[in-house]
C-alpha cells in the first residue's frame, strides 16, 4: 500500500522506540521522511534507521534540538505532516524541571511554532501518553472505564511527585492551547506502556519493566495498560491519513497488574526464574478498564499482550540484551 508516494513528512525524535517504527511504516508506505535526531553522527542513534527499507531513497536525517528555538523551522518547511514524538521518557530524575518538563513543554511549543510558520503542514500528530489521562484523585476500580475525556491533574501529579506524567500533561495542555489559537490541525495519541520488538539497539523505559521481570526482580504493585509498538505506530499513521480523525486516542490492548505480567512471562518462558514476589506487602492495586472505542475507529485491531511480551523478549535475545 503506497499511499504516501510524493508526500514529505517529518518525524521528531526519530531514534526512539515508537518513532523508529513510525519511520519504518512511513517508508513502507512510500513517504519521504525527514527524521530529526539530536546527533545524526551517533551510529547508536541512527544506524537502525539507515538500514530500513526505503531509507536510502527517502530518509533524510536532520539535527534538531527541542530546546533550541527555531531549530525545526527548516525541517518542517515543505512537509505535509509532522509527527512530534520527541520527548524525554525518564521515570527517575534528579531535576524534573530541566530533565523532563522543559524539554517536553518547550520542545513541543518549539515544534508547533515551526509548524505554524509553515503553510505546507496539513496536520500534526502528537505523541502524548496515557500518563496525561489517568493521574487524578478519582478512584480506579474494575468497573471504571477511562476514556479520552479524562485529563491528568497537574497538582495531583506534583503532590504525588509523578514527574514524567506531569511533563507530558503540561506539554499536551500547552499543545492544545497553541493549536487552537493558531488554527493548526492536531491529533493526539495517548499510548499506555508500549511493548514489542525494538528497532533501536538500547532498552527504553517501558520495556525495561519487562527486562526487570526477566532478570528476576520482584514485580511492582502497579497496574499498567499495555499496547504493541506496531499498533502505536500504525495509529499515528492512520491518525494522519484518515481525514475525519481528531482529538485524542487512548491506546491500550489490556490493563494488567504486574503480577499478571510476571505470570504470563512465566508461562511463556518456564525455564527462566521469574519472581513471584511483589516489591511491597500492600494489597494488589485494583485494575481498571480503558476504552477502545476511539482507537477502533482508527482501524486498530490490537495485538494481544502475550504476543507483545514474546516479541519483546525475543527482541532482547536477538540484541543480546539477555542471554538464556
Amino acid at each position: 500500500m503506497m499511499s504516501g508516494e510524493g508526500k514529505v513528512v517529518c518525524v521528531t525524535g526519530a531514534s526512539g522506540f515508537i518513532a523508529s517504527w513510525i519511520v519504518k511504516f512511513l517508508l513502507q508506505r512510500g513517504y519521504t521522511v525527514r527524521a530529526t535526531v539530536r546527533d545524526p553522527s551517533n551510529p547508536k542513534k541512527v544506524d537502525h534507521l539507515l538500514k530500513l527499507d526505503g531509507a536510502k531513497e527517502r530518509l533524510q536525517l536532520f539535527k534538531a534540538d527541542l530546546l533550541e528555538q527555531g531549530s525545526f523551522d527548516s525541517v518542517v518547511e515543505g512537509c505535509d505532516g509532522v509527527f512530534h514524538t520527541a520527548s524525554p521518557v525518564r521515570f527517575v530524575v534528579d531535576d524534573p524541571q530541566a530533565e523532563l518538563i522543559d524539554p517536553a513543554l518547550k520542545g513541543t511549543l518549539n515544534v508547533l511554532k515551526s509548524c505554524a510558520k509553515s503553510p505546507s503542514v496539513k496536520r500534526v500528530v502528537f505523541t502524548s501518553s496515557f500518563a496525561t489521562v489517568v493521574h487524578d484523585p478519582r478512584p480506579k476500580t474494575p468497573e471504571v472505564v477511562i476514556d479520552e475525556t479524562w485529563f491528568s491533574n497537574p497538582d495531583f501529579c506534583r503532590e504525588s511527585k509523578l514527574w514524567y506524567p506531569l511533563s507530558k500533561t503540561l506539554a499536551e495542555a500547552a499543545a492544545w492551547k497553541f493549536v487552537n489559537e493558531n488554527k493548526i490541525d492536531m491529533v493526539v495519541i495517548n499510548p499506555t506502556m508500549v511493548a514489542g520488538p525494538l528497532l533501536q539497539p538500547e532498552v527504553n523505559e517501558s520495556v525495561e519493566l519487562i527486562l526487570n521481570l526477566i532478570n528476576g526482580l520482584p514485580f511492582r504493585n502497579k497496574n499498567y495498560g499495555w499496547v504493541n509498538v506496531k499498533d502505536v505506530a500504525n495509529a499515528h499513521i492512520h491518525a494522519y491519513e484518515i481525514a475525519s480523525a481528531g482529538g485524542r486516542y487512548c491506546l491500550s490492548e489490556t490493563v494488567v497488574h504486574c503480577s499478571e505480567l510476571a505470570k504470563i512471562l512465566r508461562d511463556l518462558y518456564p525455564t527462566i526464574q521469574i519472581s513471584d514476589k511483589c516489591e511491597d506487602d500492600e494489597p494488589h492495586m485494583p485494575v481498571y478498564q480503558i476504552s477502545k472505542e476511539k482507537a477502533n475507529s482508527l482501524g486498530i485491531d490490537f495485538i494481544p499482550l502475550e504476543v507483545s511480551l514474546k516479541e519483546t523478549v525475543e527482541s532482547f535475545r536477538e540484541k543480546k540484551i539477555v542471554d538464556f
